[in-house]
């Protein structure tokens, strides 16, 4: 194992930074979440008189979940722009492009307003998929499986629009009953993507 070990280069532990990032911050986060989601409908049925503070603690938790997972993926995005050999004279656009993602999510945050935060998770989204579809990432998305519903990366983009969403509509769900459901409805499709994309992850890991 040791010896194993000692034959990792500085990008591959880079590589193990975005899977390390899921297991131990938005994994464990994410059932904090649901948690705190239960317990707030609890609270507003009446079923358990807990703490007025639960709903926003899983309003919170959700913007957590979101960050982490933004973070995860520039992280990796980075990872294979390296593996991939970006030229020099790239990189600089690229690093623009993935402070440029980060930038729009803090504005997410910041925004008041469904219009301006659809437009800043729009601009953080669009911004992730400009970055993946540079030519020096082109072949890890043609070293692995094609297809939608086995890829690592489409999985991924689809989670971190739902993701997106849930944040644009946190201060919308608690007056609408349609919205409630929405809400539980896109969390259900999240909870399936994570379990699939721990699987997908995983073989591409073993795949490099």
């Amino acid at each position: 194992m040791t010896e194993s070990v000692s034959f990792l280069t500085s990008l591959n532990w880079l590589g193990l930074v975005h899977p390390v990032l899921m297991i131990l911050f938005v994994y464990p986060v994410v059932g904090a979440t649901i948690r705190l989601g239960i317990l707030a409908r609890e609270r507003r049925l009446d079923l358990n008189p807990i703490a007025p503070t639960v709903p926003v603690e899983h309003a919170d938790h959700g913007r957590w979940v979101t960050g982490g997972m933004v973070l995860a993926v520039l992280v990796a995005l980075f990872h294979n722009a390296l593996a991939g050999g970006m030229q020099a004279d790239q990189m600089l656009g690229f690093l623009l492009a993935v402070v440029g993602a980060a930038a729009a999510y803090v504005a997410l945050l910041g925004a008041k307003g469904v219009v301006p935060k659809m437009l800043w998770a729009a601009a953080c989204w669009f911004t992730l998929m400009l970055i993946s579809s540079q030519p020096a990432l082109l072949q890890w998305r043609q070293a692995f499986p094609a297809a939608v519903w086995q890829s690592h990366l489409w999985g991924g983009s689809v989670l971190i629009a739902l993701m997106l969403a849930a944040v644009v509509m946190q201060e919308q769900i608690a007056g609408r009953l349609w919205m409630r459901r929405l809400h539980v409805s896109m969390n259900v499709v999240v909870a399936l993507l994570l379990a699939t994309q721990a699987i997908t992850g995983t073989r591409d890991l073993w795949m490099r």
